[in-house]
């Protein structure tokens, strides 16, 4: 169960850090490489921590690496 403190990030925002399509981060999911928590809607979350684990050395790679979202942005519309 998600703690309801924890933050969670959409496929888009994921994708988003690592460079990628948001298949590609549910390819990642299915695969085992993330975890993903479903809504009550059968939509995919991530945790932020999983993300940040995942970006793990890359992050410390180069100043240039993107870097995980502190705060959801808002749709565009």
């Amino acid at each position: 169960m998600v703690k309801s403190t924890e933050e969670l990030m959409t496929p888009a925002e994921v994708a988003a850090v690592f460079g990628v399509q948001a298949k590609t981060v549910a390819a990642w999911a299915r695969a085992g490489r993330l975890d993903a928590v479903r809504t009550l809607g059968g939509h995919r979350r991530y945790r932020r921590s999983d993300v940040e684990q995942l970006l793990g050395p890359r992050a410390q790679q180069s100043d240039t690496t993107p870097r995980v979202p502190t705060q959801r942005q808002s749709p565009l519309r």
